[in-house]
């Protein structure tokens, strides 16, 4: 069964255009621990929004998790997990923080209720609405 997931990126570092330039990447870097868990729980598959945290606070594309069960290369103790990530598709229209916080449908969503969280879960609900106010 597939997942659904939320994983924010700060754009002036690693964006939208630098996944899909790469082709995959391994998310680094998080060093939060429902975040690190949610990623321990991913499965080859599962399919990821990325979010451009801070200077765009949106929704701009979907990738899907290509592996699993790694260690970040960048945690020299080696106690923090993380995924690998394809890009699949930009979002046919991005979809902003605000236009998330302002419908009803998304009141319950990971990424406004614990806004810190790099890694947050979707529910398949929350997944589908995200596309149709897309597809617009």
């Amino acid at each position: 069964m597939t997942r659904f997931w939320l994983m924010k990126t700060e754009p002036e570092k690693y964006g939208w255009a630098d996944l899909v330039r790469d082709g995959e990447t391994v998310w680094d870097g998080v060093r939060n621990h429902r975040a690190s868990n949610n990623m321990r729980a991913m499965q080859v598959g599962d399919l990821a929004f990325l979010y451009h945290s801070v200077s765009d606070k949106q929704i701009v594309g979907i990738m899907e998790v290509s592996a699993t069960g790694l260690t970040d290369p960048t945690d020299a103790e080696g106690k923090w997990a993380t995924v690998r990530v394809k890009p699949v598709r930009p979002l046919e229209r991005p979809i902003t923080l605000a236009e998330v916080k302002a419908d009803a449908t998304l009141d319950g969503i990971e990424l406004v209720r614990l806004s810190r969280l790099s890694v947050a879960e979707i529910t398949p609900a929350e997944w589908e609405h995200i596309l149709a106010l897309a597809a617009g």
